[in-house]
This record gives C-alpha cells, sequence and structure tokens, in this order.
C-alpha cells in the first residue's frame, strides 16, 4: 500500500506530529502557501531542501497547485515524504463536481492521492436551495475517496459547532480536521474544546495573524526568556496545545527559523504588541516564533506563510525552547475575537466568477522546460 511507507523525521518525532483518529500521522507544523503576500517557488523548495518541512498546505482557490508541483520536484524530497494538503473550494461543492475538483487538484499537484483534503468553507453559492444536503452530499464524496484512498485525510477548514454538526448528522466519517484562523488574538476555545472533544483535530491558519502577534510585547517577552524569535514562540503554542500549525513564508531564512518552533503569524500589528516582544527577548526568538511556539504547545498544528526564505527558516526554529506556564497565559490572555479573514466576506467571493489565484503575486517561478 503506497501509505504504508517509512516517513521522514518530521511524523517519528512525537513533539512534531500527532496522531489523527484514523491513525493518519500529521506533522504539526506545516508551510502555507495562500495567495496573501505573493507565492515564492525559492522558498518552498527550500522550506523542503534545507529546512525540514513536510507538510505543504495549499489549495484550489490559491491558484498556485501548479506552482507546487514544480517545487515539490525541484527539492528533491520524494513525495511520500510529504504530507500535501490542499482544499476544495464552495463553487465546486456537489458529488459529482467535488471529485472533478479533487482530480484536477491531483493533476495540477502531480500526484495520485492527497494526504488531505479539506472543504474550504461551510458556505455554499447563493442560489443554492437545499444548503444542507448539498454539503452532506459533498462530504459524502470526501467519504468514496477516503474509502478509495485517493485521500489519506479528510476535513474542513472554517467550521464552527453548527457547520460541524450539519456533517455530522449524516456522515460515516467525522472530519478528522477542522483548520481555522488561530492566534493569540483569536483564540475560539469553546470551538476547540467542541473539536477535541469529538476527536477532531483543530489547525491554526494565520498564527502570526499576519505579523499582527508577532510586535506583541507578550509574545517578544517570552522569545526574549527562550532564546527564540517571536514566530518560533507563536508556532510552539500551537504545539503545547497540541495544534498542528502552518506557517508560511517565501524567505528561506523564515523557513529554517519557523521549523524550529511553529506558529501561525497575522498581519503584522501583534508582531509589534509589547508582551510578545517581552517574551521573545527572554528566550531570544522572534514574535514570530513566540506566536508559532505558542499554536505547538496549544496542540494546535500550525501553518505560518512567508516568501522571505529568513522567515521561512525562522519559523521553523520552535523545536528548540518551551514556553512557560506564565508564558502561555499571557499569550491566551491576549484574545479578543480579532481576526484576519472576515467571513463576511467570503460569500461574494464565492460568488464571483474571477478566476481561481486571480491576485497570485508570482516570484521568482522557473518556466517550464
Amino acid at each position: 500500500m503506497r501509505f504504508q511507507i517509512v516517513m521522514a523525521d518530521v511524523y517519528t518525532n512525537p513533539e512534531k506530529h500527532v496522531v489523527l483518529h484514523n491513525n493518519v500521522k500529521l506533522p504539526v507544523l506545516g508551510l502555507g502557501t495562500s495567495h496573501n503576500g505573493g507565492y515564492s517557488h525559492e522558498a518552498v523548495v527550500y522550506a523542503l531542501k534545507n529546512c525540514g518541512y513536510r507538510h505543504i498546505d495549499t489549495a484550489k482557490r490559491y491558484g498556485c497547485e501548479t506552482y507546487i508541483a514544480q517545487a515539490i520536484k525541484a527539492s528533491g524530497v520524494p513525495r511520500e515524504e510529504i504530507f500535501l494538503a490542499t482544499k476544495c473550494w464552495p463553487a465546486d461543492y456537489g458529488a459529482a463536481t467535488t471529485r472533478e475538483a479533487f482530480n484536477g487538484s491531483c493533476q495540477r499537484l502531480g500526484t495520485d492521492y492527497l494526504d488531505m483534503y479539506l472543504l474550504h468553507w461551510p458556505d455554499v453559492p447563493s442560489g443554492v436551495k437545499d444548503k444542507k444536503k448539498l454539503l452532506q452530499d459533498t462530504w459524502r464524496t470526501l467519504e468514496v475517496l477516503l474509502d478509495e484512498e485517493r485521500a489519506r485525510v479528510i476535513g474542513v477548514s472554517n467550521f464552527l459547532e453548527h457547520h460541524l454538526e450539519t456533517i455530522m448528522d449524516e456522515c460515516s466519517v467525522v472530519p478528522q480536521v477542522n483548520q481555522c484562523e488561530f492566534h493569540p488574538y483569536n483564540n475560539p476555545k469553546k470551538l476547540r474544546a467542541y473539536c477535541a472533544e469529538r476527536n477532531i483535530q483543530f489547525e491554526g491558519y494565520s498564527p502570526l495573524a499576519k505579523g499582527l502577534a508577532l510586535k506583541n510585547t507578550t509574545v517578544k517577552s517570552i522569545a526574549e526568556d527562550c532564546g527564540k524569535t517571536t514566530s518560533q514562540i507563536l508556532i510552539r503554542w500551537n504545539l503545547d496545545k497540541k495544534i498542528p500549525a502552518i506557517p508560511k513564508s517565501t524567505r528561506v531564512e523564515r523557513v529554517l527559523e519557523n521549523s524550529q518552533g511553529y506558529c501561525p503569524l497575522g498581519n503584522g500589528q501583534i508582531l509589534n504588541e509589547p508582551q510578545i516582544q517581552e517574551i521573545a527577548d527572554v528566550h531570544n526568538k522572534s514574535p514570530a516564533q513566540v506566536l508559532i511556539r505558542w499554536n505547538l504547545q496549544r496542540r494546535v498544528v500550525c501553518i505560518p506563510k512567508s516568501t522571505k526564505e529568513h522567515r521561512v527558516k525562522e519559523n521553523a526554529e520552535v523545536f528548540n525552547f518551551v514556553l512557560t506556564d506564565e508564558n502561555m497565559a499571557r499569550l491566551d490572555n491576549m484574545a479578543q475575537n480579532l481576526t484576519i479573514m472576515d467571513p463576511s466576506s467570503i460569500q461574494a467571493k464565492i460568488d464571483n466568477p474571477l478566476p481561481d489565484g486571480y491576485k497570485l503575486n508570482i516570484i521568482n517561478v522557473p518556466a517550464e522546460p
């Protein structure tokens, strides 16, 4: 069986993976590739080749699946060592169309199977009369793909409790992962508890709040205490919360740093928070590392993103320090129910005919031979 293989160390180190309820090992630190900030071929190659990343998170909507296939090939890392995840856009929901979308993603990614396939949003096109039935029919298609071993893990993204209930009312397989925005400004404790009670792994994107958390004084202080960057602290917070982390960076240095700490970052402001900086200074880490570490120590799979190689490196360097209980509490107390993504804007994007990747800025992608 192609799934019964010996994985890279990122899978076997107890701290670097979580075991899902179907016994698949999910690396707790991943590399995000969303269109925000652009897509960097060199950063993805560097992350795989030099920083030990083995979890790549993308989506059809981002418009970079083809480029990721090129990067994987250029890295020289065997496909079977990479946990490759992508998402189905709501415009493709439906029994037949979801399978078509899955096959299209596989073709663009240069693979015949996916390690994880997620429903991108709980929203559906406005013209749909029975939205509940569409979601349930779509989920059944994912269950079939799982049964066919085309997908190793199936899950959802941006689902709240009532959305999950819609799926679980009729499902045979409970979603194995729920990927949502997660950082100190947005810490949905009730949703995380709900998922934990049902053995649904919580995964966090935008761990750095696109930079918002990295400047927080608490995170900076913890990073200083641990001798880490704030990014590593945030990633580590995710990991210690047992939440897989998916930081993103297009810089080699950040990819490496993130591999040593884990944490989604934000929009920039959070990185200036005095509390985050104080923690970062104590640990001799960056605010981003503090945020990633916070994710990890909260057992949240973390997928930070960056197009800067030095940031990609930094975001990976979050496994060699530990946030104290006091550090964790300070970061936990920063919750403001503040999100980077506005869920109310998604419906218009689903109904809009703009092509996938319409706003993607491509950085240093080589021409096809």
